[in-house]
């Protein structure tokens, strides 16, 4: 990520025109700091393991179909051969593969046809309706348990079905049935011979996702959800955040149908006028999303306004009023505790690590998340706001009133009793309130300075 190369001057111009010299200076020396990382290095699994996977799956642990929709048109030879290739490799043998071909000549079919697979089902569409409605004509013909979206020049790797079904088999143990499943990603140079750039992915985190489409690839969903959602062609070049956004409105009450596998399973081609590559090749399309983030509001009601942040394709939703008034799945608000200029306390896991601890407050942090809004586990209580209604429970849960500093709804950490651990009292109170069932919401601008 921190390499010179045409690629990275072309976004940093960009990110220059955008946001100023300041901002533009503060990210080229976090850039410089990435690159001093470890180079990330792919490990593909062992032909061991690959063949023992195959076995498994021959013996037949799971008998659930996935359905593969590609939509195409004039797909290079090279990267179409090795994106079905890699779909006939699977260790995962149930599967179809559509192939939605809006080519309108042979360049694809005459390709697709030289596999005697009966499992690739070619399709020539009468027309090209654009990558929403060509995809939905694929999305229409499945017929196999989930959908599994794949473009026509991306790659999965040879495990990618095998641990989609593996994990829809473990929940159903736990008798969840999962609706939407995505994994890690990676991406790949045009000839498929580098990888870099990995996305480790988060669990489903709702803010998160409107703040950034961050599940991306791999996708898959169950068959009947995506058949009755579909992909809206008002939101081409965004279609696929749309419609993760609008399953996870239909999933928001019972989360645990969500569940993202952390390996990756999914490599992501970029070349010359792919938008991983070029970022303004589909400005459209991050207007798109940033629509499909205020559709999203809108629909829910909140007095708020979908915006752009300083990163291509990051959103910021900006309330009217406060927050709470408008989210009443929200229980408490946070934000970003700052010493030494470096970031000291804010979002935490469950065990009371801050996730951004020691970050630069110039900084974004990887994939830009420490700047995004989303959800948390644990809010510091140094930097809290509670819900009004909650806070007769915020006394029987700290054994004080819920008292505020000056001029503000934050919580006055000085009524805690003299030695308190703020982090364990952070800990506590947090765990009660998603206990009854509240979001935790993390907003990273809204800062304090610890004295």
């Amino acid at each position: 990520m921190g390499k010179i190369n045409f690629a990275n001057l072309k976004k940093t111009a960009y990110y220059l025109k955008r946001n100023g010299i300041k901002s533009t200076l503060g990210a080229l020396r976090e850039r410089l700091a990435e690159g001093r990382q470890p180079e990330y290095r792919r490990e593909p699994l062992s032909r061991e393991t690959l063949q023992l996977q195959r076995e498994q799956s021959e013996t037949g642990f799971s008998q659930l179909m996935f359905s593969i929709v590609v939509p195409a048109y004039r797909t290079p030879e090279p990267f179409l051969r090795e994106m079905l290739e890699s779909v006939i490799s699977q260790t995962y043998p149930r599967w179809e593969l559509i192939l939605a071909d809006a080519s309108g000549d042979d360049s694809v079919k005459s390709v697709a046809l030289t596999y005697e697979d009966s499992r690739i089902r070619y399709y020539r569409l009468s027309r090209n309706g654009g990558i929403a409605e060509n995809t939905n004509e694929g999305i229409s013909l499945a017929e196999g348990d989930y959908v599994v979206l794949l473009d026509h020049d991306d790659v999965l790797t040879e495990n990618a079905l095998y641990e989609m079904a593996s994990a829809i088999e473990e929940s159903r143990k736990n008798n969840i049935k999962l609706q939407m499943l995505y994994s890690d990603e990676d991406k790949c140079n045009g000839d498929g011979t580098k990888f870099y750039e990995p996305h480790f992915k988060e669990k489903f985190n709702l803010d998160l996702l409107l703040s950034n489409n961050y599940i991306c690839h791999l996708l898959v969903m169950k068959r009947e959800l995506i058949q009755d959602l579909k992909l809206r062609k008002e939101y081409d070049g965004a279609q696929d955040f749309d419609l993760v956004l609008r399953a996870a409105d239909r999933l928001m009450e019972d989360e645990r149908e969500v569940v993202h596998i952390p390996l990756v399973l999914y490599h992501w081609r970029c070349h010359a006028t792919s938008t991983a590559e070029n970022p303004r090749s589909k400005l459209y399309a991050y207007e798109a999303g940033r629509r499909a983030v205020q559709d999203f509001a809108d629909r829910h009601g909140w007095r708020a306004k979908a915006t752009d942040t300083e990163h291509v394709g990051f959103y910021c939703l900006k309330y009217e009023g406060n927050v709470l008034d408008e989210r009443k799945d929200v229980g408490a608000l946070g934000g970003r505790l700052t010493a030494g200029r470096k970031t000291a306390g804010g979002r935490m896991n469950d065990r009371g690590e801050c996730i951004y601890s020691g970050l630069p407050v110039s900084f974004s942090g990887y994939m830009h998340r420490a700047v995004l809004q989303q959800d948390a586990e644990v809010l510091d209580i140094r930097n809290l706001e509670l819900r009004s209604s909650l806070r007769d429970l915020f006394r029987e849960v700290m054994g004080v009133d819920y008292a505020t500093l000056p001029g503000t709804e934050i919580f006055d950490v000085s009524k805690l009793p003299e030695g308190t651990d703020y982090i364990e009292a952070s800990v506590r109170l947090c765990k009660v309130l998603r206990e009854r069932g509240y979001r935790l919401l993390y907003l990273p601008e809204r800062t304090r300075k610890l004295s």
